[in-house]
């Protein structure tokens, strides 16, 4: 993918309405996730992590401007290390989107956040990029992954999904009045047409299975010896008693043989 053939789509009308509502979406996303490190994936030249408040933020990619020159799927980053990663649109621009997958679990921290952004084929997006001369420009030359597939991806590397959104329902023509025309389509398709929206984001925890500690049952033996405690004081309260009884009868024996 040619990231200036990517700049070039970003400063169209249509690329503008993208923009606009994803950069919308990752700024109140990332703002109450917290942590230590923070790592953005891919589209350097904007900043999604802008409203998060972690100490260090950094971008990755392999074209000029990223914090870290590196592949998505290869990332130089110590494990268990990223508290929060974002992946904007890099899945489908990608020859291995199972081994980026691989790669975000990998670095993230036990309970860490990963928000991914994509194109959703099962729209007027996704059909689009069937038609027209301009299927082989961004973004139609992408491999746009279905949502239901990206979470059985994600459920497979132990990933809970905790939150996701559907945008931009309207066709994607790249002209501003039609795109003015159609924006009530944003705001009733959620409620008419929920899977059909141009572009999906979906949030998702890392979730790591310990091991469950198996204590001694102290507790419940001591319960058991209370329980049991009341009878054995009964008993010899019992016992105590029968004794005095005892010693009386042999004394009035004694006193007869006398």
């Amino acid at each position: 993918m040619s990231i200036q053939n990517q700049q070039q789509w970003f400063e169209t009308c249509l690329g503008q309405y993208l923009l606009e509502r994803e950069q919308r979406y990752f700024d109140h996303a990332v703002m109450d996730i917290f942590g230590y490190n923070a790592l953005q994936v891919g589209f350097p030249q904007h900043n999604f992590l802008r409203t998060n408040r972690m100490n260090f933020q950094f971008c990755a990619d392999t074209e000029k401007g990223a914090t870290l020159l590196a592949s998505a799927d290869f990332l130089p980053i110590e494990s268990n290390s990223i508290d929060l990663v974002l992946l904007p649109h890099v899945l489908e621009f990608s020859s291995n989107p199972h081994q980026i997958l691989r790669e975000v679990h990998r670095v993230l921290v036990a309970e860490g956040q990963v928000i991914i952004c994509g194109f959703n084929p099962r729209s007027l997006w996704g059909s689009r990029k069937w038609f027209g001369a301009s299927r082989h420009n961004f973004p139609w030359n992408g491999n746009f992954i279905a949502l239901p597939r990206l979470k059985d991806w994600l459920t497979l590397l132990d990933f809970e999904m905790t939150a996701g959104k559907l945008s931009c329902y309207a066709p994607p023509i790249n002209q501003e009045k039609w795109l003015q025309k159609f924006n009530f389509m944003e705001f009733t398709g959620d409620r008419w047409w929920p899977i059909s929206g141009g572009v999906y984001f979906l949030q998702a925890i890392k979730r790591v299975h310990g091991m469950h500690v198996i204590k001694p049952a102290w507790k419940d033996a001591l319960k058991s010896k209370r329980r049991m405690s009341p009878v054995a004081n009964k008993i010899n309260d019992n016992i105590a008693k029968k004794k005095p009884g005892i010693s009386s009868r042999k004394q009035s024996i004694m006193r007869n043989k006398k």
